[in-house]
């Protein structure tokens, strides 16, 4: 490996440090946007079980705000009842869809740079091969008392052409795909945060006084 690191020559330091950033970025995201972190499947049931006759207490509600990123869209509407009993439908809506946009952002964290790898490493493979190419024309030159290009420099252009062209589709192509991955399965839970928050509105109301 390190031959070939070597052979590429240093256009190739830039992929490497996108390639490690990128696999960071992914492990990162496959941690966070598990989905008992995100969307448990029966806390819903829960919540609406638990608030069945009246808004739970305090250690509850902050119980669920710390269980999830649903559980912070539920608990937001508990507050609402809890601060104002008779406040309306529309300023109970608009505290959780507050609610949710902030975890909407911290959903999609780190994906727009996810992306930008993916976009930037083919740019950079596509200058390490004009660079290589630079240096292929260059050994070409014929220098005093020379009838020829130099072998030795020819190779080693090509192989820097070579190399970062191949590196960079290798940083590039698995960072779109994560990308694109993450991207639906954040889309997934941003719907079921929505559907479960109408639900839980409507529950909501019936519990005003």
């Amino acid at each position: 490996m390190l031959s070939i690191i070597q052979a590429a020559g240093w256009p190739i330091w830039p992929l490497i440090a996108c390639s490690i950033l990128a696999l960071a970025l992914i492990i990162e995201r496959f941690l966070s946007l598990k989905q008992a972190k995100i969307a448990p499947p029966r806390l819903l049931d829960e919540a609406l079980s638990v608030s069945r006759n009246s808004v739970p207490s305090a250690d509850v509600v902050r119980q669920l705000e710390q269980n999830s990123a649903l559980g912070e869209v539920l608990a937001s509407g508990f507050r609402a009842l809890n601060s104002d009993p008779r406040c309306s439908e529309v300023d109970l809506r608009a505290t959780m869809e507050h609610t949710g946009r902030a975890v909407a952002h911290r959903l999609e964290r780190y994906l727009s740079a996810l992306a930008t790898i993916a976009s930037a490493a083919p740019l950079l493979g596509l200058l390490g091969t004009v660079i290589g190419m630079i240096e292929i024309f260059g050994s070409q030159a014929p220098t005093a008392g020379a009838t020829g290009g130099n072998p030795a420099q020819l190779a080693h252009g090509i192989s820097v052409a070579l190399y970062n062209t191949a590196f960079g589709l290798i940083v590039a192509i698995p960072a779109l795909i994560f990308w694109r991955y993450f991207r639906a399965r954040v889309d997934d839970y941003l719907l079921t945060l929505e559907l479960a928050a109408e639900r839980f509105v409507r529950h909501l109301n019936t519990l005003r006084r």
